[in-house]
């Protein structure tokens, strides 16, 4: 596969199975929205990415294209990963992850990225 350039450089399962997970991994500060994904591998700002999303108990996986945004590097104090910002144009997952999360997004507690 093509990495970096716009290319499209994966494709990443993600399973998250409470609201707490999703709190942790979820980037609402990011236009369209994004999800932190822990990973050892190496990836470029910008490149693009293609996510097989399982939320709580349900049996369909969402596909979520996206393009990586944010990258904690291994070694740093934070789990290694990269935030992957959602460019589905129609905000489906997006709205789904904050119909899960209704409530907390107002919240301090600590985030894998913030």
């Amino acid at each position: 596969m093509n990495r970096g350039k716009g290319g499209m450089s994966g494709i990443l399962s993600l399973t998250i199975k409470d609201s707490s997970s999703l709190y942790s991994s979820y980037m609402p500060f990011i236009t369209g929205g994004g999800l932190f994904i822990p990973t050892s591998k190496r990836y470029s700002l910008g490149d693009e990415v293609f996510i097989r999303l399982t939320l709580m108990d349900e049996v369909d996986k969402l596909p979520v294209p996206g393009k990586v945004v944010w990258i904690t590097p291994q070694g740093s104090s934070r789990m290694a990963g990269i935030g992957v910002q959602f460019t589905d144009p129609t905000d489906a997952v997006r709205t789904k992850i904050e119909t899960y999360l209704a409530g907390a997004l107002q919240s301090d507690r600590e985030t894998s990225t913030m």
